[in-house]
């Protein structure tokens, strides 16, 4: 039997047969599937689940497996919904300026960051007026299993949903800024000067020092002084973790970054909720 691990409840009181007005977002990796639901008539996030896969020989058809298991016990995956949002959590991602992109050459695109093989499907999005266009390989087990669960939906990969977001609130600033958005082992970096995205990248980290080193050389190569730009933290960070402690050693102004959603939020759920749940909060 598939093991899963349900990391986090936050939800209250709702009427799970009458969910047709509401908006269902999910996302999912290798090792983890997580899902949110927003009442669109009182625009507030009304339920936050998570699950943790525990295998450690993870697939795709493992994947699909757990994801099987989930759906399986979860009564509110279930439902009828106004609208579905799904989000692919994968390296398997580039992003290519809209005046060079040939929609023929998406393998090629892909080639550069990951190997490509002849049964990989692949799909682009644009991410709207900022002239970029993200390439990836989506989970096609998983899109069809959904599609026979919601019978339609739309997917992206979640670097889209960070890029996107970001540069709508911060494309305009007059300062530079960089987003670091920290997972468990790795995290996506962001940075946005000159009203333009400037770099997206993931690395992977064990330590704090390997996470300092690679803000610090970011910022060297785009030549940003740690004296004037804006480094926000987000994703799995409190303000007392050790992250964010080395951050300030190096650089001057660091902050976690504030919650501007348009939505409202239950009361059950936290400002860490707001930030470690970001992408999913943000993929409506």
């Amino acid at each position: 039997m598939i093991q899963t691990k349900k990391k986090i409840k936050t939800n209250r009181i709702i009427d799970i047969d009458n969910l047709e007005s509401s908006h269902l977002s999910i996302q999912f990796s290798l090792d983890g599937f997580s899902f949110c639901i927003l009442d669109k008539e009182s625009k507030t996030f009304t339920t936050l689940h998570e699950y943790t896969f525990q295998e450690s020989n993870n697939s795709p058809q493992k994947l699909l497996e757990n994801i099987a298991e989930v759906f399986k016990g979860e009564e509110l995956l279930q439902k009828k919904y106004h609208s579905v949002n799904v989000s692919h959590i994968n390296e398997l991602s580039t992003l290519v300026p809209k005046p060079l992109f040939d929609e023929e050459k998406l393998k090629d695109y892909v080639n550069f960051n990951t190997k490509v093989y002849v049964s990989d499907y692949l799909v682009y999005d644009e991410i709207k007026n900022h002239d970029i266009v993200s390439v990836y390989i989506p989970y096609a087990n998983i899109n069809n299993f959904l599609l026979d669960q919601f019978k339609e939906f739309d997917f992206k990969h979640y670097s889209n949903i960070l890029i996107d977001s970001l540069l709508s609130i911060y494309k305009y600033s007059l300062v530079p800024h960089m987003f670091a958005h920290i997972n468990n082992n790795h995290f996506e970096l962001i940075v946005i000067a000159n009203k333009k995205l400037q770099l997206y990248n993931t690395f992977e980290f064990s330590t704090k020092e390997d996470f300092i080193y690679y803000v610090l050389f970011t910022a060297e190569q785009l030549k940003l002084n740690p004296e004037k730009f804006e480094l926000m933290l987000f994703g799995n960070i409190e303000k007392d973790d050790e992250l964010y402690k080395i951050a300030y050693t190096y650089i001057r102004n660091v902050s976690l970054l504030e919650n501007r959603s348009k939505y409202l939020y239950d009361d059950t759920f936290t400002e860490m909720d707001k930030r470690k749940y970001y992408t999913l909060l943000n993929q409506y």
